[in-house]
């Protein structure tokens, strides 16, 4: 879906997204979706959790467009659809939003974002590097348990026996693309390789598991 949008519309250079699936961070951690948009150069904003008036426009429109689509009337999920492209290019295109235009005359700039996609560059284009840099500015706090392990996207890594139920934090450094767990007074206590956080595991969708209940 995304790959359709992004070559009929182009490259948003920003999404705002709420803490529901897919985008719920995984622990301070951003998903394998939001992953892969950081690694084609689109930045993504969480709203706060709970916050939906943080993302007004979005909030409005969803509401405007399921008034104008009458999902409850539709007899199929393909009629839905065809509803919800006529009443979208209806709001876009014709309806008279601003000083009498629609909006594509009074933004030009919707009819495309001016950062073409195609997605057979996809796998050129694609940087990893543009990952390991956002990645590389979160400060996460974990808590080791019984056993001395933590999680990272859904893993365990086990700091030893002698830190359990130890704070500690975790950082992402990508000069040698590991996890570095310190104490609270920033001293190292250990490094973890990241295999989740690989080229062909992202571009797969393919990062990490949800956390469980007795994981810290």
């Amino acid at each position: 879906m995304f790959r359709r949008l992004f070559a009929r519309w182009g490259l948003p250079r920003a999404v705002r997204v709420d803490n529901g699936h897919p985008w719920g961070l995984n622990r301070g951690l951003p998903p394998a979706l939001a992953l892969w948009l950081l690694g084609l150069g689109v930045a993504v904003e969480w709203i706060d959790p709970g916050q939906p008036r943080q993302n007004p426009h979005v909030e409005r429109g969803n509401g405007v467009t399921q008034q104008w689509a009458e999902p409850s009337s539709c007899a199929t999920r393909a009629e839905l659809q065809r509803r919800l492209h006529r009443e979208c290019a209806v709001q876009r295109e014709r309806y008279p939003a601003v000083a009498g235009m629609p909006r594509t005359e009074a933004y030009p700039g919707l009819r495309h974002s001016g950062r073409p996609y195609r997605a057979a560059d996809e796998r050129r284009a694609w940087d990893l590097a543009r990952v390991d840099r956002f990645l590389a500015g979160l400060t996460l706090h974990r808590r080791a348990n019984a056993h001395g392990a933590i999680w990272i996207y859904g893993e365990p890594r086990n700091l030893g026996r002698a830190h359990r139920g130890e704070e500690v934090r975790v950082r992402f450094d990508p000069s040698d693309r590991r996890w570095v767990v310190t104490d609270l007074a920033d001293r190292e206590l250990k490094r973890f390789p990241a295999p989740e956080l690989s080229r062909a595991r992202i571009l797969a969708l393919d990062v990490g598991k949800t956390h469980s209940k007795g994981q810290k």
